[in-house]
């Protein structure tokens, strides 16, 4: 059994373990210092209770408002799968006084938003009145409340944003408003829960524009690759559609539309299993969902390459920057065959470990995954510490000597993909019995060395370049054709008796 084997294996047997935590219950009086900093005069705070529970704040027998948890009214599943739990508080004339987050499993907040960040998110949300909506980004209109959402966390934010107000709304009917002022509130609050979508839903009408742009571009992406066999008999033309089809997905999926996926999103994924699945929970984000979709639909029919190779930004991004640095005349270097293999392992130990830290915390393997350097490039545009910016910028700058050495040697998503890619229906790459066996040119061609000396490709390698396709049809590059064309010359030459 080799090493990859055995590594595959054993990944396979973890998938049928857990680790279950204990859940604590916390009294609201745990979190007294928080609820004082709401209300500065408070003295006391109440236990929850109620429907949905919230706590009453007293400044001796004189209430001041209300504080309580979202997710124990709204138990609404952000980017991670799970809930964010916020300490909301709110007084007796509907106005907001403090937000702060208790509890999350957010990837992005765990590295990548500052508490700055955070605090001056939160902030935005002091002294809203519970009657008005509130709304991420655009103009102030009649009703509403406009903020300014999170820097590259903005799943995140629409999450937190209407398990907030939402909330507040449920607690404001459920407790009572008493003053003919929070009569008039109380109906305007029950008049607009009425008419609210499920949030996945408003998300999504929210994103036509990008949902309609990533549906043409994988329309496009499932006509090259039905049409392949075809379009490899014109390498030019071939060559001209890869080099677009990359350059929209550096720009578009990755930088335009966020949607580079992650082996965060993997983890979640199995943890969700294990926790209790629910297909809203992944349908928060458009564009995550519909390319998910499609890799899923592709590792059945192509395997793992079409992923890697063609729908990848940063892949995408690797592969423009080795063309530039050949344009540029740089010296390019491939680590010795023996050496190569063998470092195909390391992405492996990588998923290996990141999956075992999952079990027991998926913040911890959040924190971990920092190994991809997908969140600094495109989530955050550079925008963060100068640690991950270095290490970012190290690995593009390798690329521009040794084509995709992140994909070949380091993706811990690109791993994870080769498990289900082993179930796929089709092999559509076409080999011949000549091939290895002497012919070698695909094998000296390949992008990623994916070509067995013996002439047969490693799909868990490959990144569905076509190029060997494109040799495999030239009759003046595959030797058994360069053969055959010769022959025909030298009869079509040969005169006629």
């Amino acid at each position: 059994m080799s090493a990859r084997q055995l590594i595959q294996y054993w990944f396979a047997a973890l998938l049928g373990l857990s680790v279950v935590l204990p859940a604590v219950a916390v009294e609201m009086s745990d979190h007294f210092a928080l609820v004082k900093g709401y209300f500065p005069q408070a003295d006391k705070v109440g236990e929850l209770d109620g429907q949905p529970p919230s706590a009453p704040v007293y400044q001796g027998d004189h209430l001041l408002g209300y504080v309580f948890f979202t997710d124990d009214v709204i138990k609404m599943p952000a980017y991670s799968g799970k809930p964010i739990r916020t300490l909301v508080g709110f007084d007796m004339k509907g106005l907001i006084t403090g937000v702060t987050i208790i509890h999350h499993e957010e990837p992005i907040l765990v590295t990548g938003v500052t508490e700055q960040g955070l605090q001056k998110y939160n902030n935005q949300y002091l002294g809203v009145d519970v009657s008005k909506r509130v709304k991420i980004g655009g103009s102030e209109r009649p009703g509403y409340k406009t903020i300014d959402g999170l820097s590259g966390a903005s799943i995140t934010a629409i999450v937190l944003n209407a398990t907030i107000t939402r909330g507040m709304r449920e607690i404001a009917i459920a407790r009572g408003l008493m003053t003919s002022q929070g009569k008039k509130k109380q109906e305007t609050v029950q008049e607009s829960l009425g008419d609210l979508y499920p949030l996945w839903q408003v998300v999504w009408q929210e994103r036509v524009f990008k949902i309609v742009v990533l549906c043409l571009g994988l329309f496009v992406l499932l006509m090259i690759l039905i049409l392949q066999d075809w379009l490899v008999a014109h390498p030019t033309l071939l060559e001209r559609i890869r080099t677009g089809y990359l350059i929209y997905t550096v720009t578009f999926i990755g930088w335009y539309a966020l949607a580079q996926l992650s082996v965060v999103n993997v983890l979640t994924f199995i943890n969700s299993f294990v926790h209790g699945f629910s297909w809203e929970n992944f349908m928060i984000d458009p564009m995550l969902f519909i390319l998910w979709g499609f890799v899923a639909m592709t590792l059945l029919l192509w395997g793992r390459g079409v992923y890697c190779g063609w729908l990848c930004p940063f892949g995408a991004t690797q592969e423009l920057l080795f063309r530039i640095g050949a344009k540029l005349k740089l010296p390019s270097f491939e680590f010795p065959e023996a050496v190569h293999v063998r470092l195909w392992a390391i992405k492996y130990l990588i998923l290996l470990a990141l999956f075992g830290l999952s079990m027991q915390s998926l913040v911890m393997a959040e924190r971990y995954a920092e190994v991809e350097p997908f969140k600094t490039v495109f989530t955050l545009h550079f925008q963060r510490e100068w640690g991950y910016i270095l290490y970012a910028l190290g690995l593009l700058s390798i690329s521009l000597f040794n084509r995709k050495f992140y994909c070949r040697y380091v993706c811990a998503l690109g791993a994870s993909l080769t498990f289900p890619a082993k179930f796929r229906i089709f092999d559509w790459l076409r080999r011949r019995k000549e091939c290895g066996r002497p012919c070698r040119t695909c094998e000296t061609e390949c992008e990623v060395r994916a070509i067995q000396p013996t002439g047969e490709i490693n799909v868990n390698e490959c990144h569905y370049c076509l190029d060997c396709q494109v040799t495999y049809w030239n009759a003046y590059k595959c030797p058994p054709l360069v053969e055959k064309r010769k022959r025909r010359e030298r009869f079509a030459k040969t005169p006629e008796s």
